[in-house]
């Protein structure tokens, strides 16, 4: 496996900023009576880690009473977290998050700085995957890595639809042309497939500079608005693509490994659905994030960093192995798939594609944008991409 990354010193510098202690870090107090905290999930990660935050209650009865959980679509978090700090009544705790919502909130100043509290949580480097490690770093600080996976881009598509299947972008664009309204993703913004499609195109078409879409990007936006011509409509989550590749409306939808393996698990999509990569293909990782609001209170902070520290112990990160929506899914080092729940382990037996090891060790695995860049992208594919076709 080879994980490639301009900037990964500078993704190691920022974990090791988490690393350092021993010294005058700030130590808050446990809560005198058992507290109420408020997860909101805009990534879909309960389905990874609810199990895990559960038996966190359990374990520490004394600290949480109970866990209230909702779940949110990523583009609308930002301003409700500004509305409430605004007010100064934050009655979120934990925001559960993607790449997506990370920067965004990197961007906009949202996030606790986890810096001063490195003593209350594991050392980065000494717990990490070494992508999952690069991953952190992009949190700048400002949320922990709780999963990954090297995700994709890849094409999921129905064989008995789809006879000639395309292996490269030009092919997979004259496909679309003839069979219009038969490929779709879901918008960036709120989507993981969405998002690694178009970071991912970059390195499949050559283009000058896979890291800026501002000024690298050239050939990819064209490309994106070539075969945007093709498409009915961009739906606003990945769950809709879906639904409707089981359904029949779509024959080809962008995927990932997890979104490949899990709509199967439950029946969305068939169990005979394949996937296929396009030439120049390389992997583009995508994370999960435990990531705090600002204006939290002390006590609730002091649980908060305690949980972030409970999750990302190997008995804890099993559960992320999950029905392999997030595949393979834990962070840190150690995780096999023996500790997974039986469940686990016999949805992937059934599911699971044994080709994803050996793809996974051939082909480079190359890092998300930076937070601020990932914003630029996302703001121009609405712009000039899904202007008008967004539901």
């Amino acid at each position: 496996m080879t994980i490639t990354r301009r900037n990964a010193v500078a993704g190691l510098a920022a974990g090791a900023g988490l690393a350092l202690s021993g010294r005058a870090w700030a130590q808050l107090p446990m809560p005198k009576s058992p507290v109420v905290v408020t997860v909101v999930d805009v990534a879909g990660n309960l389905a990874l880690t609810q199990k895990a935050i559960e038996a966190y209650r359990r374990a520490k009865p004394g600290i949480v009473s109970r866990f209230a959980f909702t779940k949110a679509p990523a583009p609308e978090l930002p301003s409700k977290l500004k509305a409430q700090q605004a007010a100064g009544r934050v009655d979120i705790d934990l925001v559960l998050t993607g790449t997506d919502g990370i920067a965004a909130g990197i961007e906009q100043k949202l996030w606790v700085d986890l810096k001063p509290y490195a003593g209350q949580l594991p050392k980065p480097a000494g717990i990490y995957q070494p992508a999952a490690l690069r991953l952190n770093g992009l949190a700048q600080d400002q949320g922990l890595c709780v999963a990954w996976y090297p995700s994709g881009p890849l094409i999921e598509y129905m064989p008995e639809r789809v006879k000639t299947v395309p292996t490269t972008a030009e092919e997979l664009l004259a496909w679309a042309r003839q069979n219009k309204g038969k490929f779709m993703y879901a918008r960036p913004a709120n989507s993981g497939p969405g998002r690694t499609w178009i970071m991912g195109l970059p390195y499949i078409l050559g283009d000058n500079d896979p890291t800026d879409p501002d000024k690298g990007w050239d050939k990819t936006w064209e490309y994106l608005r070539a075969i945007g011509e093709t498409v009915d409509y961009y739906p606003g989550g990945t769950s809709q693509t879906m639904k409707e590749l089981g359904e029949g409306s779509r024959d080809i939808i962008v995927s990932t490994t997890g979104w490949d393996i899990n709509p199967r698990v439950l029946g969305v999509v068939p169990a005979e659905a394949k996937v296929g990569t396009l030439k120049n293909f390389r992997w583009v990782a995508d994370a999960h994030y435990m990531a705090v609001p600002k204006g939290v209170p002390d006590e609730k902070l002091a649980v908060i960093l305690d949980l972030m520290a409970f999750l990302l112990q190997p008995a804890q990160q099993a559960y992320t192995y999950d029905e392999g929506y997030f595949y393979p899914g834990p962070a840190v080092k150690g995780v096999t798939l023996d500790m997974a729940p039986p469940e686990s382990r016999a949805a992937l037996k059934e599911f699971g594609r044994p080709e994803y090891d050996r793809m996974i060790a051939e082909h480079p695995i190359e890092m998300p944008l930076d937070a601020d860049k990932l914003v630029v992208a996302f703001r121009r594919w609405d712009e000039q991409v899904g202007s008008g076709k967004k539901r």
